[in-house]
This record gives structure tokens, sequence and C-alpha cells, in this order.
């Protein structure tokens, strides 16, 4: 069996892919997220709670979840990262920071850490989840003064 080049000449052409993805169980999450509120969601049957919300529980297959209001919600950064080389969809933005922190319902969220200057942020550091009211619907990570 020979390794190299191909012996023919092989063409390509573009492959466009359309992919549906279905928003309506999830709709309330992003409703509120452009008001500045910030849900997971909690399994009924075992009580598992998700971050970003989820419609079908993986730990006991239930389908039968609650809403549960994370704005607010305090917690600690367990991990960061500063990020200097930003991806080309950031590239007009300053540089920022990333964090995921363990809020006290359990739940990890991994967001933009906000309101610290480059070499501030610590783990273990007490911060809170809000929401930021905006087309755009994002959360944030903000210290706890």
């Amino acid at each position: 069996m020979a390794f190299g080049p191909p012996t023919r000449s092989l063409k390509s052409r573009p492959m466009n892919l359309t992919f549906d993805i279905p928003t309506h169980k999830t709709a309330r999450f992003w409703d509120e997220l452009e008001n500045g509120n910030v849900y997971g969601t909690r399994c009924k049957k075992c009580g598992t709670k998700y971050f970003p919300p989820v419609v079908d529980c993986p730990e006991c297959l239930s389908s039968d979840m609650d809403w549960i209001d994370l704005t607010g919600e305090e917690g600690e950064i367990e991990t960061f990262t500063h990020v200097i080389v930003r991806p080309t969809s950031f590239a007009d933005r300053e540089t920022y920071t990333v964090a995921v922190a363990k809020l006290k319902q359990g739940v990890k969220v991994l967001a933009w850490l906000t309101g610290l200057k480059l070499g501030q942020a610590k783990v273990g550091m007490r911060v809170k989840l809000v929401g930021r009211p905006s087309p755009e619907a994002s959360y944030e990570l903000v210290p706890i003064q």
C-alpha cells in the first residue's frame, strides 16, 4: 500500500448545511434574557439543576422540568482565563476575561467576567450572575464588592 499524493486530480465543491434547531421548549430562557433575567432548569423527578437550561434530564431521562431564576445568584470563581488573542468574531472588542463560577444553587456558569482590570480576577472570588437586557441578550459574572 503506497501513501502520498493522490494519483488523480480531485475536485471539491462547497457544501452548504442548514440546521433547524428547535427553540420553542427553551423560549422562556431567551425571552427572559432579553429582559435581563437569567434562568436555568431543574428536573422535577431527580432534582438536578442545569445551566444553560435543558429540556430533557440527562441524569434520569425525564422531560418534566421546572424553570429556576438564577438572576443575581451568588457564586465563586472556580477558574478563569484572559482572552488576549480573540476569535475573528470578537476581533473588534478589547481583550476580555471569561470565568466558570459555581453558583449557590449548584450549577456552574461560563460567562464573561466584567468590572475588573486585567490581573484582578482570582480563583475563589465571590461573584454574582447578572443579565444584561439588550438585543444581544447576554449575561455576565460581576464581582461582589
